[in-house]
């Protein structure tokens, strides 16, 4: 039998929870323009990170 490993990261998430609330704060935005940001962030990451050729 192969055994399968299952690796937790919680606290890569909370980090990553506790800096989006802090730039929600420092930003001073309110609840719907952090909702909106959350949604669209991963999109300007991957523009920004994507290689052009």
């Amino acid at each position: 039998m192969e055994k399968i490993k299952i690796e937790h990261h919680t606290l890569s998430g909370g980090v990553w929870i506790a800096a989006w609330l802090f730039t929600i704060g420092f930003l001073k935005l309110t609840f719907w323009q952090g909702v909106l940001a959350i949604l669209i962030w991963p999109y300007y990451l991957g523009t920004a990170f994507a290689v052009v050729r």
